[in-house]
């Protein structure tokens, strides 16, 4: 059965630094990630992503393909050094010209833009200050913020503060294998923790004060998640619970969903959990747990895989090793559609906000073949099983209004470079040629027929 409500917003997501170039055109300011890359050894094959697509100069041609591929909804996210190259101080009227056009014809296009304000690249002027763990960051994004919704609030109503900051916080700030590549200690990890929330909620004030129209706004956070070995098992389902927002830190680490959604959901430190995998609590107020927390009107997420999880005989959760020979992904990842199902009621039940997938997709091996097209029948698989439990989510009343597929198009997968293909688009890097694959000609008929065309 088909439960896909009337309404619902099908759509695809980028990121600026992964699909933009136009590294330092119209006066833009150099990014973390624009220093990161040149550091050898950092990227594969030393890729950066100076040109990738090169969505800067092809926006337009972009927005037809969008166009044609019936797409409802596009999630991208701003350059902050492109529109304001110091971080802070003035907007870049060049930089902004980018944003007004796009915007313009996405608009003329029929097509709502979700945006992004920060999706992992940090102006480096204020790197060099001290990026998130300054303790004017949360200031700086707020302002960053306020100048966005100012300027383009009229034609966007989705706001995204910030795009999984369990990743950026842990893999750059920590473990320092993404930008800016820094390792600090685990309480200046919650430092920098703290400093996003607050950045967060402050950012969300500063766009409903600064929008001259009611807008939408949210964050995006990575979603590590458990799911049980039974789902007839109420002690399963319990320890999927357990896994997924306890404080089991020898099983998570820093990886604790409750770390990076509790503050600014529900308005509460995770302090046991710091606790257990730092040794001490940093000082966050009751005033400061207020000001990370403002009501969100829905909540974005990213999923992309999951473990699974039985109880034992105490109850506790504990992981099952995969099957042999089970299907992954090329980022080795292991291919289970039921976690979108469970990503979403997890989420659901304990923070009772409508949703929005706001990543989801398959990395793969996609080449143009002998007879010019891209055929990725294994995408059209993996989608097709993956909203058909997005679809079981729905039908057992789970309220979710929209479905970003990640990614539009092939583009700078991080410290991964190229290597991988994400997009319904094969993108040629030398000469920028979009070819529309199989899987975005099978997505427009997905969205055409409001998902009926996935129980056909």
């Amino acid at each position: 059965m088909n439960n896909f409500p009337n309404g619902f917003m099908w759509g695809a997501a980028t990121a600026a630094y992964q699909i933009e170039g136009g590294w330092d055109a119209d006066d833009k300011g150099l990014s973390n990630w624009d220093v990161f890359t040149e550091q050898p050894g950092t990227i594969f094959q030393g890729h950066t992503g100076k040109s990738g697509p090169d969505h800067y100069t092809h926006w337009a041609s972009d927005v037809d393909i969008m166009r044609d591929l019936n797409l409802m909804a596009y999630r991208l996210s701003m350059s902050w050094a492109r529109f304001m190259p110091q971080g802070v101080g003035e907007v870049s009227e060049r930089g902004a010209r980018l944003y007004d056009k796009l915007f313009g014809k996405l608009q003329d296009s029929g097509i709502a833009p979700l945006v992004t304000l920060f999706h992992w690249d940090y102006p480096q002027a204020l790197q060099e200050l001290g990026g998130w763990l300054h303790p004017d960051s949360p200031k700086w994004f707020a302002d960053y913020a306020y100048q966005a919704a100012k300027r383009y609030g009229d034609r966007v109503e989705h706001w995204i503060t910030l795009n999984e900051p369990g990743i950026f916080i842990i893999l750059g700030y920590l473990d320092g294998h993404h930008a800016p590549g820094w390792k600090l200690g685990k309480s200046d990890f919650f430092q920098v923790l703290k400093n996003v929330c607050l950045g967060h909620g402050l950012a969300v004030d500063a766009i409903r004060s600064a929008a001259p129209r009611p807008v939408k706004v949210s964050f995006a956070p990575h979603c590590v998640i458990s799911i049980p070995k039974s789902e007839d098992s109420e002690a399963d389902v319990a320890a999927a619970h357990e896994a997924t927002f306890g404080s089991w830190c020898n099983m998570r680490g820093p990886w604790q969903q409750r770390f990076f959604c509790d503050p600014v959901l529900l308005g509460q430190w995770p302090e046991d959990g710091e606790k257990a995998y730092s040794g001490r609590v940093i000082s966050v107020t009751q005033d400061e747990l207020k000001t990370m927390s403002p009501k969100v009107d829905f909540l974005g997420l990213n999923f992309y895989s999951a473990e699974v999880v039985t109880a034992d005989e105490d109850g506790k959760p504990v992981i099952v090793s995969d099957a042999v020979g089970m299907p992954r992904t090329l980022f080795d990842w292991a291919i289970r559609p039921e976690g979108l199902y469970w990503t979403v009621r997890l989420h659901a039940e304990r923070y009772n906000l409508p949703i929005i997938i706001t990543e989801n997709g398959l990395s793969n091996m996609d080449w143009i073949s002998v007879d010019g097209k891209c055929h990725d029948p294994q995408r059209i698989d993996f989608l097709t099983r993956y909203l058909q439990q997005l679809n079981r989510a729905i039908g057992d009343g789970y309220r979710v209004d929209g479905y970003m597929h990640w990614s539009l198009m092939d583009n700078f997968e991080w410290t991964q470079g190229y290597k991988h293909r994400f997009g319904l688009i094969h993108i040629d890097y030398e000469t920028h040629k979009r070819t529309v694959k199989d899987s975005g000609y099978w997505y427009r008929e997905v969205i055409r027929s409001n998902g009926g065309s996935l129980f056909a």
